[in-house]
């Protein structure tokens, strides 16, 4: 039976259904309007429930940062995923043989030694050939190699490999340089072109810039993450409003301790440090003039504004955290809201998936 929200004990991590479905179903309709596929990256969630909701929606499968995460989620039963992260060392690898025989799995190198770990694991592994992306930086200044000449030779190796085959290029941009991403992949396929190598995809990712992804010529599937909760710096960012935020905390203020400053019981270990640019560590809904100004591991702290109200003793709080990736992979499960009613408990099956 639905519960109250002000019935749950806090902190708590609250995940509104409604707007979580319609943000979904907001970046499915603006991908195949405009011709690309999509590709969700589950390290937002972390659910296998909202895995399933995406592909429903018209997703072409899921995208996983770390192995663990990826076996989390083929075990629920998603079957193609797409791993973006280098793979090294023999029991990793070990264990990536075995999830390509559960999934239709393609990975990532940035190196040769990462393209030769998987030539050598899947030799007489009796698997189908590992689909290899070549990963690029495109501005991100993260992994990726520097060069389209670089992308070619790996490509080339790629194809030399009887149990391995090219999947295309892939790459995170860096939020705002889209357009710089766009440039350095058409001058990736013009070197591909010239040397007869077709490109079969091109994947690329990130939230903050979805909304333009329809204007990239040299891209064929996104990756977006965030979108499906959106935070506050993706609000910052202008990919959604305060409203479209489907995640938020909800804590107790235990002590006022003077009249222009109250505690929470939600510190680093329940918002996160991350500022990402903002201005405190969340916004707070019904007390927007008040700022969240100091975090320690399980306090948090609350100024008012010229003027502004401070939430009493024992009331609760919702706050929308900075950034809604890290809050998920701290909590143990998430409750499902709709409409001021808790509907749902979900255990968070991956978090912790670092490995």
């Amino acid at each position: 039976m639905p519960i109250s929200i002000d019935m749950l004990d806090t902190p708590a991590v609250l995940v509104d259904l409604d707007k979580a479905q319609a943000n979904i179903n907001r970046a499915q309709r603006y991908a195949s309007a405009h011709g690309f596929c999509l590709r969700p990256h589950i390290k937002t969630h972390k659910l296998s429930f909202f895995a399933h909701r995406q592909v429903e929606a018209g997703a072409v499968g899921i995208t996983c940062q770390k192995l663990t995460e990826a076996e989390i989620m083929a075990q629920a039963g998603l079957s193609d995923i797409l791993l973006t992260y280098n793979i090294i060392g023999a029991h990793k690898l070990g264990r990536l043989v075995n999830l390509a025989r559960q999934v239709n799995l393609s990975v990532v190198a940035d190196n040769l030694p990462v393209i030769e770990g998987y030539d050598r694991v899947t030799a007489g592994a009796d698997i189908p050939a590992l689909r290899v992306f070549v990963e690029c930086d495109t501005g991100g200044n993260r992994c990726g190699v520097q060069t389209a000449q670089e992308a070619l030779t790996l490509a080339q190796r790629i194809l030399a490999a009887p149990n391995l085959c090219f999947g295309g290029l892939m790459t995170y941009p860096a939020s705002g340089k889209q357009a710089q991403a766009d440039e350095w992949l058409g001058q990736a396929r013009a070197a591909f072109d010239a040397a007869g190598i077709g490109v079969p995809a091109i994947t690329v990712g990130g939230t903050p810039d979805m909304w333009t992804a329809g204007d990239m010529r040299n891209m064929t599937e996104y990756r977006p993450g965030t979108y499906i909760y959106m935070d506050r710096s993706q609000v910052a960012a202008g990919a959604a409003t305060i409203e479209e935020c489907a995640l938020s905390v909800l804590a107790t203020v235990i002590s006022r301790p003077t009249e222009n400053r109250v505690i929470i019981d939600a510190g680093t270990k329940t918002l996160t440090s991350d500022l990402l640019g903002q201005d405190g560590y969340g916004h707070i809904i019904g007390h927007e003039d008040s700022r969240i100004t100091a975090l320690s591991e399980e306090h948090g702290t609350i100024r008012s504004g010229e003027g502004a109200s401070l939430p009493a003793i024992g009331e609760k709080v919702r706050i929308i955290p900075n950034h809604a990736c890290v809050v998920t992979n701290m909590f143990d499960h998430v409750y499902l809201v709709s409409d001021g009613r808790v509907i749902d408990r979900l255990p968070v099956v991956a978090r912790g998936g670092v490995s």
